[in-house]
This record gives structure tokens, C-alpha cells and sequence, in this order.
């Protein structure tokens, strides 16, 4: 197939046309769960966890821990609800949903995680636990 816009030859790609298909019979797609992106690195007594959040307030986001499991979750609503202040859309793309994602902080000191959130950033220092030394204990037989 020629491309006349810039005379390459452009492949053929059927994922291309399926999606095509999709988003003409039920509009674009909404994802109501998914993930995102984190860094994780090594500071030595602690972990540094930075969370890519965008468009999320801190109010948004909440952080629990159980069972030595870290679950971080985010919800952001439509604000497509208020069509008749702002006018008819035209094009719909941002939608409402949740992010989230669980970690295993066996490894951490739950009590001393602190988190910070700036410019769509979470970041969680997680101190690490003191490792135990495992002592020698003679026991005596009766």
C-alpha cells in the first residue's frame, strides 16, 4: 500500500484495523484499572519508591499496608458530568478510573514510611529493617 502523504510504503497492520473496527462500534476505549510506571533504587538503609501519578490530587491517592503488603491506589473522577456549564463535547478522551499497585515490604520497617506527593510524583521512603543476628544458644539435655 502507498502512503501519499509521503510515498513510503506503509504495511499492512491487521492490530491496526481490529482497533479501528473497535473504536468505531464502541467509542474509544475506557480502562477502569490499570498500573503505572515506578523506580525503585537502593539508598543503602532505605528504598526510595517514586510513582508516576499525573493529573491526580493527594486526596486521591491513598497508601495502606497489611500483612507486609504496600498497596498504593489512585481514583480520578470525570469532571464530564458538568457538560451543560461547559459546552458540548466534542471529543471525549479523559475519562474516570483507578490505578493501583501492591508491593511486598517484608524487607520494610512499615512504622517509618513516609510519603511525599509533588507535580503528579508520589515518592515513599521505605527504611529497612534492622537485620537480626542470629545468636548460637547451647542447650542443655536433661
Amino acid at each position: 500500500m502507498l502512503n501519499r502523504k509521503n510515498n513510503l510504503v506503509s504495511y499492512y497492520n491487521p492490530f491496526r484495523e481490529m482497533e479501528m473496527l473497535e473504536r468505531s462500534l464502541f467509542g474509544t476505549p475506557v480502562t477502569t484499572s490499570m498500573s503505572f510506571r515506578t523506580d525503585i533504587t537502593d539508598e543503602g538503609n532505605m528504598y526510595k519508591l517514586e510513582a508516576d501519578l499525573p493529573g491526580f490530587k493527594k486526596e486521591d491517592i491513598q497508601l495502606n499496608v497489611e500483612n507486609e503488603v504496600l498497596t498504593i491506589h489512585a481514583e480520578r473522577h470525570s469532571e464530564h458530568e458538568d457538560e451543560q456549564k461547559r459546552g458540548k463535547y466534542v471529543c471525549y478522551e479523559r475519562v474516570s478510573g483507578s490505578v493501583g499497585r501492591s508491593f511486598d515490604i517484608s524487607e520494610i520497617d512499615a512504622d517509618k514510611i513516609t510519603a511525599s506527593y509533588k507535580d503528579g510524583v508520589l515518592t515513599l521512603l521505605l527504611p529497612k529493617k534492622e537485620k537480626v543476628v542470629p545468636t548460637a544458644k547451647r542447650l542443655e539435655i536433661q
